[in-house]
């Protein structure tokens, strides 16, 4: 190959690693496939363990019971009880009478017990096991969040001091890993353990990811526009997760919609080889703030429980919602699914809208009118008879909590940058902490408060509770900066006190291997 020809690949590489547009794509696609899995076991998990677990049971006992019937009685079918969810009637015929157990015969046709009136056509048995299985999917889901919780402060660490590229590619594989445990795990322990390690993973990608772009759009309305975009993949996974999920699973199999996504995982991690340089160490050069001294700054842990709580409505949703609707509305698999759908256009809207207008409206006003249409659409989701009910609920959920993302994710930043030092792994951990926290105590906590007093009073605490926060947005609408930065800020940009260019020693873009050079030159 002649030289020239090799040059062309080299340079179109160069282009890419300085190209501040194609890192918001890298980032965009960790979000999108993190949040595709995230939502994608939604409608599978609690219908896969109800078929397993108690048809599986049932199946097992129902030939034990018919070998004593005697030859002269015919025992009534049980195959008919194997199938719940298609459009079929489901006849359900209890034991016989007592004359008939006993041998004689009797006029009486068989009734079924008094005590346990046979469900619907098309609703699933096992009222005890479903509420039970509130609880243990609720576990499930948490594990994902509680785990990346404790991750995050070590990934905040690391990429203060070993840079962005390497813990991005770390968060790849470990997802890849856990999407593939996913599609071939077929009881509850290898699938929480699934579900737990897609938490490491996750914590990788969104911390590095947040951070790179908040170092590399330094502008205080550039980096909302990043983070309006960013987050729009975070949206769109969840709005194709759910239903992605549950139409494959109805039509293709439990492990389709897993081995898309590796497949798509695959070429995410590429992706990364060519832009990122995943083996290049590049620490941040100013030593960022410690985490501590971060969670003891009023206005970022303010920024935290707005995330956090907002969050924490749809994350109560997802295990116990698709319950509710088998027991309430004897949905079919697909639909359980397709109830997200709402939500997850609506989201994916509101980050894309508010990442623009929140900056000119004011990002704690937008964030504040959110928190309270995230709560009135709670207490909304109860009064759905039927799927059609929940899109006004679930669509005015999705758009609030898009609305409180696409806010607080640069207030974040910007809290750092005039309150401390611009460096932001360790404040973006801090706020995906804030996100997990939300995703941790949702799920494992909404399970077992329905079980003690249903669903529709858990809607009723989180919706209360989110109303009842969203005044404290108030604060975020002027904060002070610390003397220090003050006399930076003055020193540097009179004119302009809101701008993220606070500190001329950060390098302006750590991703070209010729920054360096180029930052001299231009000094």
């Amino acid at each position: 190959m002649p030289p020239a020809a090799e040059r062309v690949p080299r340079r179109w590489l160069a282009a890419g690693r300085a190209s501040r547009r194609l890192v918001l794509v890298v980032v965009f696609v960790a979000l999108l496939l993190d949040n595709m899995l995230l939502t994608v076991v939604v409608p599978i998990i609690p219908t896969f363990l109800y078929t397993i677990e108690y048809e599986g049971a049932n199946s097992s006992a129902a030939p034990a019971q018919t070998e004593p019937a005697p030859p002269a009685l015919k025992s009534p079918p049980f195959s008919s009880m194997f199938s719940y969810f298609d459009n079929t009637t489901v006849m359900v015929l209890g034991s016989a009478s007592p004359a008939l157990a006993n041998g004689t015969e009797s006029s009486r046709p068989p009734q079924p017990p008094a005590s346990s009136p046979p469900p619907p056509s098309g609703c699933p048995e096992g009222e005890e096991f479903l509420a039970k299985e509130n609880v243990r999917v609720g576990l499930m889901f948490a594990s994902k969040a509680l785990v990346q919780l404790l991750v995050n402060p070590s990934v905040g660490l690391l990429t203060n001091r070993i840079g962005y590229h390497i813990p991005m590619f770390i968060g790849f594989i470990i997802m890849f890993l856990s999407t593939v445990m996913f599609a071939f795990s077929g009881t509850y322990t290898l699938l929480f353990i699934a579900r737990a390690l897609q938490g490491i993973g996750s914590s990788f990608s969104s911390v590095a990811g947040l951070g790179m772009l908040a170092s590399v759009y330094t502008d205080d309305f550039e980096r909302g526009n990043a983070m309006g975009i960013a987050l729009g993949g975070l949206a769109l996974g969840l709005l194709i997760g759910a239903p992605f999920g549950s139409v494959m699973y109805e039509f293709v199999g439990k492990s389709s919609p897993f081995l898309v996504l590796a497949f798509l995982a695959l070429l995410d991690g590429a992706l990364q080889l060519c832009i990122l340089q995943p083996s290049k160490i590049s620490p941040e050069s100013t030593k960022g703030t410690p985490v501590v001294t971060l969670l003891r700054d009023p206005y970022i842990l303010v920024a935290a429980g707005a995330l956090c709580f907002s969050n924490m409505g749809v994350a109560m949703l997802e295990p116990t919602l698709p319950i509710w609707m088998m027991q309430t509305m004897c949905s079919p698999k697909w639909q359980l699914g397709m109830a997200f759908l709402p939500a997850s256009i609506s989201y994916l809207i509101g980050t894309n809208l508010f990442g623009i207008l929140a900056n000119k409206m004011g990002r704690w006003l937008c964030s504040l009118v959110g928190m309270a249409v995230v709560g009135i659409s709670l207490l909304c989701v109860p009064l759905a008879k039927n799927i059609y009910g929940l899109i006004g609920p679930n669509g005015g959920l999705g758009f609030a909590i898009g609305m409180v993302d696409s806010s607080m994710m640069p207030i974040m930043g910007y809290l750092v940058d005039l309150r401390h030092t611009s460096v932001y792994g360790n404040v973006y951990a801090i706020a995906d902490v804030a996100f997990c926290m939300g995703f941790a105590i949702g799920p494992s906590t909404g399970g077992a408060i329905v079980r003690a007093i249903g669903f529709p009073w858990l809607m009723t605490i989180i919706g209360v509770i989110n109303i009842a926060y969203a005044p404290l947005c108030w604060y975020l609408r002027n904060p002070p900066a610390k003397e220090e930065k003050i006399a930076i800020l003055s020193q540097e940009c009179p004119m302009q006190t809101k701008s993220y260019s606070t500190q001329k020693t950060l390098r302006d873009f750590p991703l070209a291997d010729d920054s360096d050079v180029e930052a001299e030159n231009a000094e």
